[in-house]
């Protein structure tokens, strides 16, 4: 089933910011040598990110679900001067090279890799939110929104990326 018109998608992708240099290495690598590549979040959604992330400007954001790290660096372009962006991810070879790409990021210093069961992490994270962005295993999404939800600042949002997937 497509959710998303094919033309929709151009026409974003045409009018949507520039992908910068890095990401798109990040997007090279992680097509060229992930057998689960579909899990990118790409350059429209990236940029999307990147839009809320900028309109908040926050000083805590929550990302469950690091992946490859495209999402996290584009949720960080947004981060306040003295923001910080924890970000999750169980696979540690996935983290390893998200982490890789961290390091040569200008928000290096801002973004904070977690390995590990995101369940087990998020309690010892003691810190009030003003974004969450949930993009893990999707069966654990009520648990993460229930967990998360008392910590997300007034004003604050959580993000569920890829609801409708699979139904």
């Amino acid at each position: 089933m497509e959710l998303v018109n094919p033309l929709a998608e151009q026409y974003a992708a045409a009018f949507t910011f520039a992908e910068d240099e890095l990401l798109a290495e990040v997007a090279a690598f992680t097509n060229q040598t992930h057998q689960h590549a579909h899990m990118l979040s790409g350059h429209v959604q990236g940029s999307f990110l990147t839009l809320l992330s900028s309109l908040l400007q926050p000083f805590k954001i929550l990302e469950i679900g690091t992946f490859t790290g495209y999402s996290a660096l584009c949720l960080a372009k947004g981060l306040a001067k003295h923001g910080v962006l924890h970000t999750i991810e169980l696979r540690g070879d996935d983290a390893a090279t998200a982490d890789s790409f961290f390091k040569r990021s200008s928000k290096k210093d801002q973004i904070v890799l977690h390995v590990g069961n995101a369940i087990d992490m998020i309690p010892g994270l003691k810190e009030d939110w003003d974004i969450v962005f949930i993009d893990a295993d999707k069966p654990g999404y009520i648990s993460y929104y229930e967990m998360v939800l008392p910590h997300v600042k007034k004003n604050g949002m959580i993000i569920a990326d890829n609801v409708l997937f699979h139904g």
